[in-house]
């Protein structure tokens, strides 16, 4: 932080002088140049950005300006004839110590910037967050609050109808935010159920993997109220370009409220566990949470692609015995794509979605799930 500091003082008014000196015609950096951001460690990484920009500006301003000079006026066809000497200590000391100045300059700042960017310790919130094919599973650690962010429904449907335009952020909403709050020291830690995504928020700076078995961190101290996007950066599968991240600052009393709703939300959830569904309830939330999980692989009306995701239409596990269809969805099948859900959805959830499927898409099981028999399987 000393460091910091102290390159800050000495680098400030530079970098502001020569902001001010070239505005006049630097017009593409609105519009090109790197994002600064909403965190205080946005902020340091693009100041660390101009502040090596403009040495290389005017290194390179130096360095050409000689260039050019040199060409021009020690040209042959002036009669210029070049000097025959070997060594010079002068020449030698200059052209060391101007370069180590100049990296010294930039090293300084970068480390300090970079072993702020690795201390996510004293957090304020901590939130863990899993990447799963494909969607974000969310857990705030010490307030019982953990849900599951995937692509909005009204994106979904206009990926289905390839109809872009139909929404304001195509492929970038979801049906759950993650909240936090200004002011407060964020800490994020990152991990995976499957393979390798990253969770990316350029306005917070915040870009790390999410690695099956391993912990990474980072955190995020947002100054600004606010609504932040962001995607998974790393080729995750099929369906890589449907998770979006949409982060929420709002202010700590709203994020108080938000945790107190998201804690009624999922007691309400586990009461209705207990509860006995009709059938037309059931395929009603069922539908919804086949679109949501389902249908990426096993299409929306239930064909599938084979042979690596096979058709639901007709087919053996969901026309047949019902113990084997829950058996799959909540845990999966060894050796093939299809993933254990146990973890990703609730009991109403889970009952919901084999009821649909053993009743849509031309199957006539005509039978269905009470969350209480998924309950009673965990």
């Amino acid at each position: 932080m000393v460091f910091k500091r102290l390159s800050r003082r000495l680098f400030a008014p530079v970098t502001a002088m020569l902001s001010i000196f070239f505005s006049s015609f630097a017009h593409a950096e609105y519009v090109l140049n790197m994002t600064k951001g909403v965190s205080t460690i946005s902020n340091d990484i693009y100041d660390l950005h101009m502040l090596v920009m403009w040495i290389c500006f005017v290194v390179g301003i130096i360095v050409f300006s000689v260039m050019a000079y040199s060409i021009m006026t020690h040209r042959k066809s002036k009669g210029a004839v070049a000097s025959n000497f070997h060594e010079s200590t002068t020449v030698e000391i200059i052209w060391t110590l101007v370069p180590l100045a100049i990296l010294i300059a930039i090293a300084v700042p970068a480390t300090a910037t970079l072993l702020d960017l690795e201390d996510s310790s004293k957090s304020d919130v901590s939130i863990q967050v899993t990447g799963i094919q494909w969607k974000w599973r969310y857990k705030y650690l010490g307030e019982d609050v953990e849900f599951i962010s995937s692509l909005s429904e009204e994106n979904r449907d206009a990926v289905s109808a390839s109809s872009p335009n139909s929404v304001e952020h195509y492929l970038r909403d979801v049906d759950k935010r993650i909240v936090v709050p200004v002011n407060k020291k964020i800490e994020f830690l990152f991990t995976s159920d499957d393979v390798i995504h990253a969770w990316w928020v350029p306005e917070l700076a915040v870009k790390q993997d999410t690695v099956p078995g391993f912990i990474n961190t980072s955190w995020a101290y947002i100054e600004k109220p606010g609504i932040y996007r962001g995607q998974c950066a790393e080729l995750c599968g099929k369906d890589h370009g449907f998770m979006p991240i949409v982060v929420e600052a709002v202010t700590m009393p709203e994020y108080q409220k938000w945790l107190v709703a998201m804690r009624g939300e999922q007691a309400a959830l586990a009461a209705s566990s207990d509860k006995e569904w009709t059938q037309a309830e059931l395929m009603a939330k069922g539908e919804s949470v086949y679109k949501a999980t389902c249908a990426a692989c096993h299409g929306a009306t239930g064909a599938g692609i084979p042979p690596v995701f096979p058709a639901l239409a007709k087919s053996p596990v969901a026309t047949g015995d019902v113990k084997g269809h829950i058996n799959i969805v909540m845990n999966g099948k060894t050796g093939t794509a299809m993933q254990a859900f146990k973890t990703q959805l609730s009991d109403v959830d889970l009952a919901a979605v084999i009821t649909f499927e053993r009743n849509s898409f031309g199957n006539t099981v005509g039978d269905l799930v009470q969350p209480s028999t998924i309950k009673s399987l965990r």
